[in-house]
């Protein structure tokens, strides 16, 4: 689908009749199929970021736009879907997008659902807030880097990341290979294509100013923030501080579990977003 001067690739499940809910991740794989079509009842719309899955491939190193494009793109794309006010959920760095959409396009966001998040871009974070964790950080890419081009080199790599990052609870190998394997698909052949795709590394090239984090008492959508108690990466306070100031918030903390919903947290996980986007 062609919005904001760039082609997105877009999946949809459910009926169209139903409440719409837009899934923000790096590529749509960050929301597993499974898990959209357990929204029972409502309209569930995901897709590939510029640069990631199957949507359109520029330079992902060197990207020629800035995190309010990608921004503009969600908005964007809602309006081409005829979609009104609609449920966002992000997840991870599309945790960022789903707080600027619902900042600065209040009048198309229902509610805001955000995933394994912080309220500051990539980069230093703020002195209040937990950085990455630094043991598993330094183990996590310390490892030698994958051939990029290599599929079995790409999908040996990330079930090493998902060990090392998926807390006590959320590891199962079998989902870590099948994740892998089917981002590897879907993406463009270039390494660069899938470095963006596996990792997101776009994030760290393109511009996110200004903050946001001082509006987001500004936000007026419902808000839900689940997060895993055991992640590494964006660590729970980073959670702990979005739904302390965003005004009537609520937090949902995942026991054992690192970024992301695995299997294992659907049925909570399921269960509150119907609720959420009801």
């Amino acid at each position: 689908m062609k919005v904001n001067g760039v082609e997105l690739c877009v999946e949809t499940f459910g009926d169209p009749a139903g409440p719409p809910v837009l899934l923000v991740g790096v590529t749509m794989l960050s929301w597993p199929g499974e898990l959209c079509e357990a929204l029972a009842g409502r309209y569930v719309v995901r897709y590939d970021l510029r640069d990631t899955g199957q949507s359109t491939y520029a330079d992902p190193d060197a990207p020629a736009y800035d995190l309010r494009d990608l921004v503009t793109d969600a908005s964007e794309l809602l309006k081409a879907l005829g979609l009104g006010r609609t449920h966002i959920a992000g997840i991870g760095v599309g945790g960022f997008i789903a707080q600027l959409l619902a900042l600065d396009h209040p009048d198309q966001v229902a509610s805001l659902t955000l995933v394994s998040t912080r309220p500051v871009a990539p980069g230093p974070v703020d002195p209040d807030l937990p950085d990455h964790d630094p043991e598993v950080m330094g183990r996590l890419f310390g490892r030698p880097a994958p051939d990029w081009t290599d599929r079995s080199n790409v999908v040996d790599y990330m079930i090493g990341s998902a060990r090392l990052l998926s807390g006590s609870a959320g590891f199962t190998e079998q989902d870590a290979r099948a994740t892998a394997e089917a981002v590897f698909d879907r993406a463009g052949r270039t390494g660069a294509a899938q470095r963006a795709s596996h990792l997101g590394t776009t994030f760290a090239a393109i511009d996110c100013r200004p903050r946001w984090r001082e509006r987001l008492g500004d936000i007026t959508a419902p808000t839900l923030v689940i997060h895993g108690e055991e992640d590494p990466f964006f660590p729970l306070g980073n959670g702990v501080a979005l739904a302390a100031e965003i005004l009537g918030a609520t937090l949902l903390t995942l026991p054992g579990i690192g970024p992301g919903v695995p299997r294992v947290t659907w049925p909570v996980v399921v269960a509150a977003l119907l609720r959420h986007t009801s």
